[in-house]
């Protein structure tokens, strides 16, 4: 049966291209067996051309759902609570809601029970993420960092008082703020006061 084949790929999510070569079929019959699938409810769509089986999705581990928030936008990297939470820093935990940073453009994306938002930032400040286990997350403090600056705007609301800040490198952390704008510098002084960062 054909929806067995596509269960017992080792590819974690499929493109139509990956569906032609397991079901031995050419694209545009693949892009007609994805719809299908999808409609029955044996393929869950990601993005245009991009799928996960059902038994895959119902499986997923923490790794393997970051992963597939960086493939929903790209190019983009976890970060803010959802880092901070990854790392231990944060005590705030967010069921099935990954945070990204991305730089195409703010938006949100759901599929099926998980809940997946990227948060556009400028370019210059694009940087202290590194590649962790396939995914591309971002650096304790630059979790920190971002979820910081984006609070200063008014664009995300942090809970800082959930954040460990004992674990964060303060020098590391302020590598980023000369980058940055006065209402983030601000708010990271009130920061430093209040919790004796």
């Amino acid at each position: 049966m054909e929806s067995f084949k596509l269960n017992n790929s080792d590819k974690l999510y499929l493109s139509t291209e990956d569906i032609a070569k397991i079901l031995s079929i050419n694209n545009k019959s693949a892009r007609v067996s994805a719809a299908r699938y999808f409609k029955k409810g044996f393929l869950i769509r990601l993005k245009r051309d991009l799928y996960i089986t059902k038994e895959n999705f119902s499986n997923l581990t923490e790794n393997e759902i970051y992963m597939l928030a960086n493939i929903l936008q790209v190019p983009s990297y976890i970060s803010l609570t959802t880092a901070l939470g990854y790392y231990n820093i944060s005590t705030q935990q967010q069921q099935n809601f990954i945070e990204s940073i991305g730089q195409k453009r703010t938006k949100e994306v759901s599929v099926q029970n998980l809940k997946f938002t990227f948060t556009l930032i400028k370019k210059e400040l694009y940087e202290g993420f590194t590649l962790n286990d396939n995914i591309f997350i971002a650096m304790p403090e630059k979790a920190l960092f971002d979820a910081v600056y984006l609070t200063s705007l008014g664009k995300y609301n942090c809970d800082f008082d959930s954040i460990n800040f004992k674990k964060m490198n303060v020098k590391s952390f302020e590598s980023y703020l000369y980058k940055t704008n006065d209402k983030t510098k601000y708010l990271w002084d009130k920061l430093c006061k209040a919790y004796k960062i």
